[in-house]
């Protein structure tokens, strides 16, 4: 069974540089546009599921890949991005630069990161994404060769770095933009990393 992970496109968040974490913000033209190119990319391999977080971001992406197929689209709060608590809509840039910012290990020192109130860890995030995988996804295999999951960047890094050996503090190593592809392969119960963050749009 391969396993199709998708970034959801460009929100107008994304592009502001803010953390967006559980806020519901929509895809901008260019977001569109970017699952538009990825969606004729995939054209050619019939999904038999399919799953997005529960954001608009995700699922717009979602149904754009999906075009007209029928496959059907199932949303699990899993998939969710890290909630950011009273950091949500904070600026990146400031917590990267500015290492008196309260986030700033977030992006700086990922494995002493401690969330601030409302928000989670990263060891939450892989928690809940690993529930996802062992509940929902692998049970999928023998029933179905193609699944589709479109969810959010650290979301996405939460359910590969597992399988690839990535380190919690090597965390941001790997870039994983807006409706980047990586492709995993499932063979009894076993996950394997097979395409990592592929980009179809320029």
């Amino acid at each position: 069974m391969k396993v199709y992970l998708v970034r959801h496109g460009e929100t107008d968040g994304n592009l502001a540089r803010c953390m967006q974490g559980s806020v519901d913000t929509p895809l901008n033209a260019r977001g569109r546009e970017q699952a538009t190119v990825t969606a004729e990319a995939l054209k050619e391999i019939s999904f038999d599921r399919a799953f997005c977080s529960l954001l608009c971001r995700t699922k717009e992406t979602a149904e754009i890949i999906l075009g007209e197929r029928s496959t059907p689209l199932e949303q699990d709060r899993r998939l969710m991005e890290i909630a950011f608590g009273e950091a949500e809509g904070r600026s990146i840039t400031v917590a990267k630069t500015d290492p008196e910012d309260r986030m700033h290990a977030f992006f700086a020192a990922p494995e002493t990161f401690v969330p601030m109130s409302g928000g989670e860890s990263f060891e939450d995030v892989r928690r809940r994404t690993a529930a996802f995988v062992e509940e929902r996804l692998l049970p999928l295999e023998g029933t179905c060769k193609t699944v589709l999951l479109v969810s959010h960047g650290v979301a996405i890094r939460s359910l590969f770095h597992p399988v690839a050996g990535i380190p919690l503090r090597d965390f941001w190593e790997r870039p994983v933009q807006n409706c980047s592809v990586t492709v995993l392969e499932v063979e009894n119960g076993q996950l394997r990393l097979a395409e990592e963050t592929r980009v179809y749009y320029k």
